[in-house]
C-alpha cells in the first residue's frame, strides 16, 4: 500500500480536525521545536504549531506545500539551493537519517534564521514513503558561542599585552569561567529539549507504523493464503523497523540522560532538590544518612545561584561516594547571619590536606570557583582515618523571601 497520510481539510490544522489520535496531537503541540512530515514529493503532510510559527505561517497554510520551495530554497548568502543538493531529500530517499546544523530556513517574510534539523525516513518495509523532520532555531546558541569566543580572544590578547595586570586578568578569567559554565548549563537544558524532540520524531514514526500494522491486520482475513503470507512478511519487516526505531530512542536517552538539568530544581526549588539528591544518591550507595535542614520558609535564591549551590552539593556527595569509603554521612543545611551554611561530613578514610590542593583536584577547584564567583567560600577539613568535613558558606544578599 502506498503511504497515504490523513491530511486535514484546507483551512484547518491537523490537531484541530481530530484526524490524528489525541496523544499524537498532544505530542506535536507540546514541544517548542518544529516538527513536520513530508511525502516523497517533498510536500508537507503535517506540521505542529511551533514549527509553522517559526516559519511565519499558520499550520493550515503550510499543508500540501513543498517544504524545500517554501523554506529551504536558498543558501544563507541568498544563492539558489537546488532540491537535488538538499540533505533532507537525499537522505530520506536513501533510507537513512541525517542531522545538519550549518544551514538556514527561510521565513514567510523573506528573512532567514540558522537551524539545526534532523530528518528520519518513514519506511514501508524497505520502501521509503516520506520523512519526519525536526528543527530548532539556533540563533541564540550561535550568538552565545560567538560571544564566548570573542570574550576568550579578548582575554588572551589582554593577558599577552598586560602581563603586569595579572590580578585583573585572573579576575576576568573567573568571569569567563562563570560565563562558560552558564553556557554549559544552557546547553544541558537544550539537550533535554533535544531528547524530547528526537523521541517525538521517533514516536511519530512508530505511531504511523502501528497504524499501518493495525490496518493490515484488520484486512488479513479477506486475503488469499498467498496474499496473507506475503503480507505477513511485510509486517515482519515493519516490526523490525519499529524495533530499530525503539533501539535508537533508547540509545539517545542513555547517551545524555546524565547531563539533563534536574527538573525538580525548576519545579520545587533548591531546598527540595538538595533533599531529593541526598536521599536518592546516598541510600543507593548503601550509606546511612543523617539529614538536618533548617531554612526559613519562602527563602529562594536566584536561578543562577540555586544551580551553582546544587552543583556544588552534587560534587560533595559524589566525592563521598567515590572516594570516602564511608558508612555514614551527616548533612546540615542552615541559614546563619545572612549566610547559607551547607556541610557534608562523612566517617570515611579522610585524606591529607594537600590532596585537596593538588593540581588535578578538579572537582574541588570547580566547587571553589563556583562559590567564589558568587562571593561564597569553601572549607575542607580532613584527617586520615577520621573522615572529611566539607562546608559551603554562601552569602544571601540576592535571596528573596516569600510568605
Amino acid at each position: 500500500m502506498p503511504y497515504d497520510p490523513q491530511l486535514p481539510p484546507d483551512g484547518a490544522s491537523a490537531a484541530s480536525t481530530g484526524l490524528w489520535p489525541d496523544p499524537l496531537s498532544l505530542l506535536l503541540e507540546s514541544t517548542g521545536e518544529g516538527i513536520f512530515g513530508i511525502d516523497m514529493d517533498g510536500n508537507c503532510t503535517f506540521i505542529n504549531r511551533a514549527g509553522a510559527g517559526m516559519l511565519g505561517w499558520d499550520p493550515a497554510d503550510v499543508l500540501r506545500r513543498n517544504m524545500h520551495e517554501l523554506t529551504h530554497h536558498s543558501h544563507p548568502d541568498g544563492r539558489h539551493y537546488p532540491v537535488d543538493d538538499c540533505p533532507i531529500f537525499n537522505a530520506f530517499r536513501e533510507a537513512r537519517p541525517c542531522r545538519i546544523d550549518a544551514e538556514v530556513f527561510w521565513r514567510r517574510d523573506g528573512s532567514a534564521f540558522p537551524v539545526e534539523y534532523s530528518s528520519y525516513p518513514i519506511l514501508d518495509g524497505t520502501q521509503v514513503r516520506g520523512a519526519v523532520v525536526t528543527f530548532v532555531d539556533i540563533t541564540g546558541r550561535r550568538a552565545a558561542a560567538e560571544a564566548l569566543q570573542k570574550a576568550k580572544d579578548e582575554l588572551e590578547l589582554r593577558v599577552s599585552e598586560r602581563t603586569r595586570e595579572l590580578s585583573a586578568a585572573l579576575g576576568q578569567l573567573r568571569e569567563l569561567a562563570a560565563r562558560a559554565e552558564k553556557v554549559r548549563e544552557d546547553e544541558r537544558t537544550r539537550i533535554a529539549r533535544e531528547v524530547h524532540d528526537e523521541l517525538g520524531s521517533l514516536l511519530v514514526a512508530l505511531k504511523m507504523d502501528v497504524n499501518w500494522l493495525d490496518k493490515r491486520l484488520g484486512e488479513q482475513e479477506a486475503r488469499t493464503l498467498e496474499a496473507a503470507q506475503d503480507m505477513r512478511r511485510r509486517m515482519r519487516g515493519k516490526c523490525q523497523n519499529m524495533s530499530r526505531l525503539i533501539e535508537t530512542a533508547v540509545d539517545n536517552v542513555g547517551r545524555i540522560i546524565t547531563d539533563l538539568r534536574p527538573s525538580i530544581l525548576d519545579h520545587q526549588g533548591l531546598w527540595a532538590a538538595l533533599e531529593w539528591q541526598a536521599h536518592d544518591l546516598l541510600p543507593a550507595a548503601e550509606l546511612a544518612l543523617d539529614w538536618h535542614m533548617d531554612v526559613p520558609s519562602g527563602l529562594t535564591l536566584p536561578e543562577a545561584e540555586a544551580m551553582a549551590v546544587f552543583r556544588v552539593f552534587q560534587e560533595m556527595l559524589s566525592n563521598v561516594v567515590r572516594h570516602a569509603q564511608a558508612s555514614r554521612v551527616v548533612i546540615r543545611i542552615a541559614v546563619e547571619e545572612g549566610l547559607l551554611a551547607l556541610s557534608v561530613q562523612d566517617d570515611g578514610r579522610g585524606a591529607p590536606a594537600q590532596a585537596f590542593e593538588a593540581a588535578d583536584a578538579y572537582g574541588v577547584m570547580g566547587m571553589r570557583e563556583r562559590a567564589l564567583h558568587f562571593g561564597g567560600t569553601m572549607e575542607i577539613l580532613s584527617h586520615s582515618g577520621r573522615g572529611t568535613l566539607c562546608s559551603l558558606f554562601w552569602p544571601l544578599i540576592r535571596a528573596e523571601r516569600f510568605q
